[in-house]
């Protein structure tokens, strides 16, 4: 799959990337009078041309060749039926999928959002919140009655009561009655994206308007605004504190006193948390943890600790959290990055988050612009009396009667036509989200709205190719590409690598083309000073092996000389610029910054390389040699009519 991906990979973003012709398309060739077109052919030879190294297949007459030899595999790929193979359908599927999401997406505004987002990110608040909880589609009346109670706090906030104080008495957020509503400081994509916006958007000391979230109404009142800290890694060593019955409860703090010394009298720290942390997380690691920033961990005296380290591998004093007795060690402080580094990171955090729901709200409003849809009041009516009270308790069922119905209720188009039954359907289907807005009448309406959100998205995503052409273009060159590297795989890779006797009597008629220039069997060492270089000759005159004189010459802490010995060619980079070739030990010569001396062991002649050593050439070769043969075979399985007058004008546009 990988080689694939790199095979299809640029030809994919060049095409995604290129301007549709508009030059009128005419029928270049025909296979088995299928026509193929120059607009095609146009395209992708542009798109091409730059692309390619041989210069014989800018050539048009060349190109025409290469291009019919390519729809000829395609045509062969259908004919074996590779297309209805479920691997290659679940892949050409995913990537479509993958392709599609870039046509879902609103360039503008997320934009906005990673601007947003990044400048967000420079920044860490510090607030407290009180939460009044309240379903996401809850009625209008439970909705007004918790706006007025977020409403009532807030005002006696104002007035000046203990913020607090006000957490413990009101706030269902069930940590506030030990934190006073206290969340520490955290910056951009922490929170929820409405929670978050009103706390960035709030000055310091000051307590938010009602932001509502889909857990309900809260009350943010910001303590603190400093810049990121950042990220940071590091390894600790953990003592737990002790239990309210242990009789010793100076042992924690005796322990990891006793480790600290330990430190400071030089022993390895990431030996010390495999033996004493107990933090089993971690400890095996050597006491390192994941990296993080602030808000992220449970204890703010941990991370306060570990921001306040500056220098690597840096070691702080025991210190208490609500956990147990810590030393840390600094392992890497990472600052913020650019918002090009990034902006992929942000893009994909936007995707996962309440910050999406702006993007797809913006292509439902284009979607309603852009198509004409039409209901059918009648048979919705006829739909809405069989949605029940049942559904909020999840016991509405539908019929087999109203399944079997396919009466239309929305048209799109005028040429998609959705039933009535679809709706039912998708109704009994929500009720596992479950909703609690009421009348039913007001349930029907809300459920429908987003049922034809739906049919217009999947609309659109069903008719991408039909609006844009330069989707339609990607997609049948990835298709077509698929189809030709199974096909290639099976009927040429595989086989030029399994047909040892054809790959051998191959070798035999193309030996001549695979040719040993003058090589040496040689030893050359190297050195930057010629004291060391001097010493080398000699013991290469010694007959010396390579490893002995290494050995003689070099130490653990300095590495003097260095030897490469094998069969060289001549030309290689490995042989300096003067090597003769005559048997023995040559003069010191320099090149550059090095000294060298050679031992030449024996001089090779020119010959023809063996099987063996040109194995992965051969097979290379034999498999051009075989996609030949199978095109020419491919040329007499199908017939091939071209236009010449129509590839004449074709070369006039592209070659005036």
């Amino acid at each position: 799959m990988r080689m694939k991906q790199f095979i299809f990979g640029l030809l994919i973003v060049i095409s995604f990337n290129s301007i549709a012709q508009n030059s009128p398309k005419e029928v270049l060739f025909t296979i088995d009078q299928k026509p193929y077109y120059t607009d095609e052919f146009t395209r992708i030879y542009k798109k091409n041309l730059d692309l390619v190294k041989d210069e014989s297949q800018k050539d048009l007459d060349q190109y025409l060749e290469l291009f019919i030899g390519y729809k000829l595999k395609v045509n062969r790929a259908y004919k074996l039926g590779l297309q209805n193979n479920v691997k290659y359908q679940n892949e050409l599927k995913s990537y479509r999928t993958q392709l599609a999401n870039n046509y879902f997406n609103d360039t503008k505004i997320t934009q906005e959002l990673i601007e947003e987002g990044y400048k967000r990110l420079q920044k860490e608040v510090k607030a407290s919140h009180i939460l009044i909880t309240v379903e996401e589609n809850a009625p209008p009346a439970d909705t007004l009655i918790a706006y007025k109670k977020a409403q009532e706090i807030r005002q006696r906030a104002l007035k000046g009561e203990d913020f607090g104080e006000l957490a413990v008495e009101f706030s269902q957020d069930p940590s506030a009655k030990e934190n006073k509503g206290d969340l520490g400081y955290f910056s951009a994509f922490r929170m929820v994206y409405p929670f978050e916006t009103a706390a960035f958007t709030t000055p310091k000391g000051q307590i938010s308007k009602i932001a509502r979230t889909r857990f309900g109404y809260h009350l943010i009142k910001v303590e603190d605004i400093r810049d990121n800290r950042g990220e940071v890694t590091v390894s600790h060593i953990m003592i737990l504190n002790p239990k309210p019955e242990d009789t010793d409860q100076d042992k924690s703090k005796n322990t990891i006193q006793d480790i600290y010394k330990k430190l400071q009298q030089g022993e390895n720290f990431e030996e010390l948390a495999k033996q004493f942390s107990e933090d089993k997380s971690s400890a095996s690691k050597g006491g390192i943890l994941n990296t993080f920033g602030s808000g992220q961990l449970s204890s703010e005296e941990f991370e306060n600790t570990a921001f306040s380290l500056v220098d690597k591998n840096q070691i702080s004093k025991p210190f208490q959290s609500q956990f147990g007795w810590h030393i840390i060690k600094l392992i890497d402080k990472h600052p913020i990055k650019t918002l090009d580094e990034m902006k992929p990171d942000l893009e994909s955090k936007i995707g996962k988050d309440d910050r999406s729901k702006r993007i797809t709200a913006s292509l439902t409003e284009k979607l309603k612009k852009r198509y004409l849809y039409k209901r059918d009041e009648k048979q919705f009516a006829a739909v809405s009396k069989l949605v029940t009270n049942d559904f909020y308790e999840s016991k509405m069922i539908v019929s087999d009667e109203a399944k079997a119905d396919k009466s239309t209720l929305l048209t799109i188009n005028n040429d998609s036509k959705i039933a009535g039954s679809e709706f039912i359907l998708y109704v009994e289907k929500q009720q596992k989200a479950g909703s609690s807005i009421k009348p039913v009448s007001k349930l029907v309406d809300h459920l429908y709205d987003t049922f034809l959100n739906e049919k217009l998205s999947n609309y659109y995503d069903n008719n991408l190719e039909k609006e844009f052409p330069e989707f339609a273009n990607v997609m049948e060159e990835y298709r077509d590409g698929l189809l030709l590297f199974d096909l290639m795989e099976k009927e040429i890779w595989d086989r030029s690598k399994t047909d040892t006797i054809g790959l051998k009597s191959f070798y035999e008629t193309q030996k001549n083309n695979h040719l040993w220039k003058n090589r040496l069997d040689i030893i050359v060492a190297s050195s930057t000073k010629m004291e060391v270089i001097k010493k080398a000759q000699t013991m290469l005159k010694k007959n010396m092996e390579p490893q002995a004189i290494k050995d003689k010459l070099n130490t653990e802490a300095v590495v003097e000389v260095m030897i490469n010995n094998g069969v060289f060619e001549e030309g290689s980079d490995a042989l300096p610029k003067s090597t003769k070739y005559v048997t023995g030990v040559s003069d010191i010569v320099k090149e550059g910054e090095y000294y060298f001396v050679t031992k030449v062991k024996k001089v090779l002649p020119k010959g023809i390389k063996s099987f063996e050593e040109c194995k992965g050439k051969v097979i290379n070769d034999y498999q051009q040699y075989l996609e030949q043969r199978w095109v020419d075979d491919l040329k007499q399985e199908f017939k091939v009519e071209i236009d010449q007058n129509v590839f004449q004008k074709v070369k006039k546009e592209l070659r005036p």
